[in-house]
C-alpha cells in the first residue's frame, strides 16, 4: 500500500512540474518578432546611423498589454499567460537594426541617431472578438548634437487575426514592420530633400 501512495504521489509531481506550473496550469508562452522579413536597405547609412527606441515604463516591459476600447478604454490590461521576450522597447530597437543595418546607440563613429519614443503598443479590442495591434510613436531624426534634424509621427493599426494573445502578436509584429517600411520611405524623402546631409557627409 505504501508503494502504491508512493508512486501516486511521484506522478502527481511530474504532472505538475510538466505543465510547467504547480497546480496544471498552462505553461508562460514566450514571444519576439521572429526572423527578419528582409535584408537591411538603408545601405547609404550603414555605420553612420544609430537608433533609440524609447517607452514609458508602463509600455516598455515584457507584459504583452490590451485595452477593450468598448469597456474601459483607458484601463491598460495584460495577458498572464504570455510574455514577450524582453521588454517591447528593447525588441523593437532590435528589429530596427537588424531589418535597416543602423547600430545601437552608444557605439562611436555614428553621425545621427534615429530617435524613436513610443506612446502606444497594445492590442486594443473595438468588440470582444475584433482587435488590432496599434503603434502610436514619434520618430526624430537627430545629428551628432542631438538637434533635431526632422520629426514625423507614426499611428500604425494593423488587424488581428484572432482575439487572443497570439492574434495581438502577429498584429503588432506586422506594426512594427510597417513601421520598418514607413522609415524607409521617410528616409528617402529626408534624402532628396537634403535634410539627411549631415549624416551622410
Amino acid at each position: 500500500m505504501r508503494h502504491l501512495i508512493a508512486i501516486i504521489v511521484c506522478l502527481g509531481l511530474v504532472s505538475c512540474y510538466g505543465t510547467g506550473k504547480h497546480g496544471g496550469d498552462v505553461a508562460l508562452a514566450v514571444y519576439d518578432f521572429g526572423q527578419p522579413v528582409r535584408e537591411p536597405s538603408l545601405s547609404g547609412w550603414r555605420g553612420k546611423l544609430a537608433v533609440e527606441v524609447r517607452a514609458p515604463l508602463w509600455i516598455d516591459s515584457p507584459s504583452i498589454g490590451y485595452r477593450l476600447d468598448y469597456s474601459e478604454p483607458k484601463r491598460l490590461r495584460e495577458y498572464t499567460q504570455s510574455r514577450w521576450a524582453g521588454p517591447s522597447a528593447q525588441l523593437v530597437q532590435q528589429r530596427l537594426i537588424r531589418q535597416l543595418g543602423l547600430i545601437q546607440v552608444g557605439q562611436g563613429g555614428t553621425r545621427c541617431v534615429l530617435r524613436i519614443d513610443i506612446d502606444e503598443f497594445s492590442q486594443v479590442f473595438e468588440t470582444p472578438v475584433a482587435s488590432h495591434g496599434v503603434i502610436q510613436a514619434r520618430v526624430q531624426l537627430l545629428d551628432r548634437s542631438r538637434i533635431s534634424l526632422a520629426v514625423q509621427e507614426v499611428n500604425i493599426e494593423k488587424l488581428a487575426p484572432s482575439a487572443d494573445a497570439r492574434g495581438g502578436i502577429a498584429a503588432l509584429t506586422a506594426a512594427v514592420d510597417q513601421l520598418v517600411g514607413d522609415i524607409l520611405v521617410w528616409e528617402q524623402q529626408l534624402t532628396g530633400s537634403g535634410k539627411a546631409a549631415p549624416c551622410l557627409g
